[in-house]
């Protein structure tokens, strides 16, 4: 199906925007805000989106509900295809007002499929405007519960975490840590305390529980999940993530 061609004079009649993107492994989407409610889906792939509510890690199963003007930004996970729906915000008030996480019903992912084939949704059309208003009947309840990192802020503690990131083996001391990013050990856990809230310590394993999690959601065994996080057996990797978040990864998704 192509796209219908639109012009400024149809801009007042749209209810939904839709766009479409192929992006690789790794590929980042930085921080920013939209004018429109969003839902943010893969139809293949997986992707966490990090929001000011906290993070979420969504394979297709799963689309992240993002409110208009809330910030957000997204990291994809293995070759994703990116399809998202936008809501005019002023449109309808039945839809949820704070971030979360969807499931996505057989029915909601036809309808962005189609939605996205379409381009963007005309309230004038019958057609249109029945997929729109569909689209916010399957908005279903909220999926898993946010997993919550809050990233660091400065040069020195953003350089720290990406070091972190690219070192699940945990290899990297602290002390060598901070070496690497010019500033002193103690310099680096006091920024990483006022900025995230977290110590450094408990941010690194956070971080490594979250890249298991995203392993797991991605189809890998819990075994190989466990040793991307740093850990020496599934059994170790699944109770460290049951004290920090009171479920395993498994039901977690």
């Amino acid at each position: 199906m192509s796209r219908k061609r639109r012009s400024s004079a149809d801009e007042p009649f749209l209810l939904v925007r839709a766009s479409t993107s192929d992006v690789r492994d790794g590929a980042v989407i930085a921080t920013h805000t939209h004018d429109w409610h969003q839902l943010i889906y893969v139809r293949s792939g997986l992707m966490s989106v990090a929001t000011t509510a906290g993070s979420w890690i969504a394979p297709p199963t799963w689309a992240v509900w993002v409110p208009a003007g809330v910030g957000h930004g997204i990291r994809f996970v293995g070759d994703s295809a990116l399809r998202t729906v936008y809501l005019k915000t002023a449109w309808r008030a039945d839809v949820p007002a704070d971030c979360r996480a969807l499931g996505v019903s057989p029915l909601l992912r036809e309808l962005i499929v189609r939605a996205t084939a379409i381009g963007m949704l005309d309230g004038r059309d019958p057609t249109e405007s029945a997929i729109a208003g569909l689209i916010v009947a399957e908005l279903g309840e909220p999926g898993p519960p946010p997993f919550r990192l809050p990233e660091p802020t400065s040069p020195a503690t953003v350089e720290a975490a990406r070091l972190i990131t690219g070192d699940p083996a945990g290899a990297l001391a602290t002390p060598a840590l901070a070496r690497s990013v010019g500033i002193g050990v103690r310099t680096l856990e006091r920024r990483f305390r006022a900025e995230t809230g977290m110590t450094l310590g408990r941010w690194r394993q956070q971080r490594m529980l979250l890249r298991g999690l995203e392993r797991v959601a991605g189809g890998a065994s819990v075994q190989d999940a466990a040793v991307t996080a740093g850990y020496g057996s599934p059994s170790a990797f699944i109770a460290a993530f049951r004290k920090a978040f009171g479920t395993t990864p498994a039901r977690y998704l």
